[in-house]
């Protein structure tokens, strides 16, 4: 009994707040939740990041769903990655369950359907608002890193960028880029290499085959306008509650190359647009990234380099980050140490490896005198999960195993007609669904080739016939000289004119006002 008592003071202590908080479960000890030990969330470190984690089917998209309720009811603005297809379901009311009905009694708290303010956004031809960005937006130094390149190959990018706002040629989608590309290793290399320095016919190949490479992923989606702009993934709804914008990604699980790009892009161009904030009252804009793991799937060292960089910078936007993924240490290290909230659920021991992992995952918790970690967490139930975050001063909260709260909108996905519904009476869906081919490089650069090889052909022919004539093979007559040309030119119109005029059909005519 005196645990007991001893654990509710440590809960009131570590989750009682003074500024703006929601609810997200209660403590339990020994397997059974205790009365009054609300476990709350501050929204004042929500910018801090975090982390959810744990094996499939033991609640973690759950928890990600209820914390974007949390915080659209806050009026923050929340964005979701949806990669297994089962977050749409918030734009609509849940129902109640036995199951839901007895948990809510345990949390001593009323169950309120809700469905919650949505837009569905898309970065294929799926069904949503569709998400594109520039090549120009990207610049040398993230495209280089998403490529995989290196300082050589870099600085090559660096200079079709300088060349390209030089001569005014826009680089909107991947195919300016590679018709500029072909355009330098060939027809203009000469032309560059006066202003620019060496080209590399090496480097220009290895270039082109990585960009083929995204292409294949489904890039040429991606690349173009209408440009996405930050801002509309800040909104507020009409009824107060933040807007929750879904990216739906279902069929992008085969193909990281292109979220890990489209993630890296959105990370920065936030980073850019937005301003200092410092240590807002609560979040501009918290993003979940569920099944992280496929931002640092196969990403290149500079490619985690980056994310890091911003990760630890992008807090003082005022925007949040939270990674859902299964298993923690999908997370890089550098990265994790940066994740203020955790919200650990239920891992497996199967094998030797996996135990090893638990034992690792446990030593990230502070101690705690109330659990066995490393025992707990393979004990632990579905929508249970072992809760650490960041107070008001920046100090970690005890460790409490937590029921958490499930969502009030519909823990399931849309129906075609409801996600056709929702994108039908969207704000932003006219914006960005048009069709824009705007002229860019590829126009340009294609227009002076094809002119560059009419007079090409023009001149051959010239000396073609004047070969002719020097040899004797033709003889040059009165009207080929380029003067009579002119003069018979100059007077025939003349002749045209006159006619056209005694006829009353040439020159202009004065409208006469009465």
């Amino acid at each position: 009994m005196a645990d007991k008592t001893k654990f509710l003071q440590a809960v009131k202590d570590g989750y009682t707040f003074k500024s703006e908080s929601f609810r997200i479960g209660s403590g339990m000890l020994e397997g059974e939740v205790v009365s009054g030990a609300d476990v709350m969330i501050p929204l004042k470190t929500m910018n801090r990041h975090g982390l959810i984690a744990g094996a499939t089917g033991t609640g973690k998209t759950k928890t990600l769903q209820m914390l974007a309720e949390g915080l659209s009811d806050a009026s923050v603005p929340v964005l979701l990655m949806d990669i297994k297809g089962d977050l749409s379901g918030i734009a609509a009311e849940g129902t109640m369950n036995d199951k839901i009905k007895e948990r809510y009694q345990k949390l001593n708290l009323e169950f309120k359907p809700s469905a919650y303010p949505t837009d569905l956004l898309t970065l294929s031809s799926q069904k949503g608002v569709r998400l594109r960005a520039t090549v120009s937006e990207f610049g040398p130094v993230l495209l280089s890193k998403i490529l995989g390149l290196n300082d050589t190959q870099g600085g090559l990018v660096a200079m079709i960028f300088k060349y390209c706002d030089d001569n005014k040629l826009p680089l909107l989608d991947l195919k300016d880029f590679i018709k500029v590309l072909q355009f330098i290793s060939d027809e203009g290399k000469k032309e560059l290499e006066k202003s620019y320095g060496k080209i590399s016919t090496t480097s220009t190949g290895t270039i082109l085959r990585k960009v083929i490479e995204l292409q294949q992923q489904g890039a040429d989606i991606f690349f173009g306008e209408k440009s996405f702009e930050v801002d509309d993934l800040m909104r507020i709804s009409n009824d107060g509650r933040g807007m929750i914008s879904i990216v739906r990604v279902t069929d992008l699980q085969d193909r990281p190359k292109l979220f890990s790009t489209f993630m890296l892009q959105l990370l920065a161009e936030l980073y850019a647009t937005c301003p200092e904030e410092g240590d807002p009252d609560k979040p501009k804009l918290v993003m979940f990234i569920d099944e992280a793991h496929l931002i640092f799937q196969d990403a290149t060292e500079a490619l985690l380099q980056q994310i890091e960089t911003i990760i630890k910078l992008i807090r003082s936007k005022g925007i949040g980050i939270y990674f859902c993924t299964q298993n923690p240490m999908d997370v890089p290290a550098p990265v994790l140490a940066q994740l203020g909230l955790k919200v650990q659920h239920a891992l497996r021991a199967f094998t030797a490896a996996d135990r090893k992992m638990i034992r690792q995952t446990a030593d990230n918790y502070p101690e705690t005198g109330f659990y066995k970690t490393d025992e707990l967490i393979t004990q632990l139930g579905i929508g249970e999960a072992l809760v650490t975050l960041l107070n008001e001063k920046g100090i970690p909260t005890p460790l409490v195993h937590c029921m958490m709260c499930s969502p009030r909108s519909r823990m399931d996905v849309l129906t075609d007609a409801e996600i056709d519904a929702i994108i039908a009476k969207s704000k932003i869906a006219a914006k960005y669904n048009q069709v824009i081919d705007s002229q860019s490089a590829y126009e340009i650069l294609t227009d002076k080739l094809n002119e560059a090889a009419q007079k090409t052909e023009e001149v051959k022919k010239q000396q073609e016939e004047d070969k002719e004539v020097k040899s004797g093979k033709k003889e040059k007559g009165f009207f080929d000289d380029p003067v009579v040309k002119s003069m018979t030119r100059t007077a025939g119109n003349t002749i045209v004119r006159s006619l056209l005029g005694a006829l009353g059909l040439g020159g202009r005519s004065r409208r006469r006002l009465f």
